[in-house]
């Protein structure tokens, strides 16, 4: 019988790159934004002017922050837990940054703005090698990025008792150096999102995990954005 190479492989040759997580992450942001929009128009004021978060925000949150933990262990199931993710968080971000505008006429475009200047900043900078991510910047922050959670989940707990954490709303000098402290914590943790990019581009990774890499951009700028929003507040009450 004539020499054959064994049977054919089933081995997919598609693998993840930059231009696909591009592609997916502008996807997830659009379904953020169409979820806001609805967010935003859900979100009334009561008689003196006071607004009103939907019970559906807070739902939202929950959903999203379930999810987040099921990625953190379900890497793969990014394709379809990202897009839930997005829509069930633009919904809150749409009805927080409607309070926040109610409060302070402009700011959501001011924070909106900054937001999208921090992250061409920072893109410049990885993509110029201006920043480098080392496994020792890694690790410094991530845990600080870890320790903020934790602060942030105890300061919730403490919320639900009836007990007020005033100084992550205050507008004391500490308040406003803490906000900036993790607005730019925030903006370091971009440089990890992109350097997981290259680095899952360059290794020949799935091309699922190009929807992992999208959620985590996604859940960055996300966090980026109320971090600053918070903090323009802070500095206008001033």
């Amino acid at each position: 019988p004539p020499i054959t190479d064994g049977p054919v492989s089933t081995w997919n040759k598609e693998t993840m790159t930059v231009g696909g997580v591009a592609q997916t992450t502008g996807i997830l942001f659009m379904l953020l934004l169409v979820s806001a929009y609805f967010g935003w128009i859900n979100t009334e004021t009561n008689a003196i002017g006071q607004p009103q978060l939907p019970a559906l925000a807070i739902v939202a949150t929950l959903v999203g922050f379930g999810l987040a933990i099921l990625l953190a262990f379900k890497p793969m199931l990014a394709k379809f837990i990202a897009p839930i993710y997005a829509i069930a968080q633009g919904f809150f971000v749409g009805a927080i940054s409607k309070a926040y505008e109610t409060y302070w006429d402009g700011i959501v475009v001011q924070a909106a703005g900054a937001t999208l200047g921090v992250f061409a900043v920072m893109l410049f900078m990885y993509s110029t090698r201006i920043i480098k991510v080392t496994d020792r910047m890694r690790r410094i922050v991530i845990g600080a990025t870890l320790g903020i959670m934790v602060f942030y989940g105890i300061s919730m707990l403490m919320n639900l008792f009836g007990l007020d954490v005033g100084f992550l709303n205050s507008t004391s000098p500490m308040s406003i150096a803490f906000s900036f402290l993790v607005a730019g914590l925030a903006a370091f943790n971009l440089a990890l999102d992109f350097d997981f990019v290259e680095r899952g581009s360059k290794a020949g990774m799935p091309k699922q995990v190009e929807w992992y890499a999208a959620f985590g951009i996604l859940v960055t700028v996300v966090w980026l954005y109320l971090e600053i929003l918070r903090l323009l507040s802070k500095l206008r009450s001033n």
